[in-house]
């Protein structure tokens, strides 16, 4: 858990103006809730919530957060960040307090480990169903991602939640038998039956209809 001490200052005007004159000044708008305490919208640096982001913990890093000119400290989370769909630009983050003491619920991407057997050597295809899994634990156990190692698997197998051998620190939410990832056959191309080509009988030029000579 990051002990860094972040500072940020409490925004007392709201509404658009306020807003964009903030974003103009260079500090993004956010807020921060939890623990049963009124949420307190907040001023914060982009440059700070890009490098949590970046971080290997990214957006489940616990960072200590204290507001400017008080001794309130909390430790806290990045529950939802809003971005500008064109530009990419952060535009809005939410904070969530957390206890260290208290087990939090997040969820944390998965990371395929390995190129399967049956992908390699037998032609199939990997199904990689879950790229995130939602899991309840401290604070300070939350971890960067889950390796899942899929070297071993052949065409037909499968990994579910409760084969990943998980730390006891650590309980996955949802059912057990979730597959994670399966290893499938590639699907058998279905023969279209082409008729054979006949050449076209040629048209007989008879006599019926004529005159005979005599």
């Amino acid at each position: 858990m990051n002990t860094d001490v972040i500072v940020v200052s409490k925004r007392e005007t709201f509404g658009k103006t306020p807003v964009r004159d903030l974003r103009k000044s260079g500090m993004l708008p956010a807020v921060v809730y939890g623990l049963g305490e009124p949420p307190v919208a907040i001023a914060i640096s982009p440059k700070v919530v890009a490098r949590i982001i970046a971080s290997e913990t990214g957006l489940n890093s616990v960072v200590y957060m204290q507001r400017e000119g008080t001794d309130i400290k909390r430790h806290v989370i990045i529950k939802d960040v809003q971005r500008d769909p064109v530009t990419g630009r952060l535009r809005h983050v939410d904070f969530m307090r957390v206890d260290p003491t208290h087990k939090v619920r997040v969820k944390v991407p998965v990371k395929i480990i390995g190129i399967p057997y049956g992908v390699k050597t037998q032609g199939g295809m990997l199904d990689f169903v879950h790229r995130t899994l939602e899991i309840e634990c401290l604070p300070s156990l939350i971890p960067a991602h889950v390796d899942v190692n899929v070297e071993n698997m052949k065409v037909g197998e499968s990994i579910r939640f409760d084969q990943l051998g998980l730390a006891s620190t650590l309980r996955i939410l949802g059912d057990a038998h979730e597959v994670v990832a399966a290893v499938h056959g590639k699907p058998v191309e279905e023969e279209v039956a082409v008729a054979p080509l006949t050449a076209a009988e040629p048209e007989v030029v008879g006599t019926k209809g004529k005159k005979e000579k005599k």
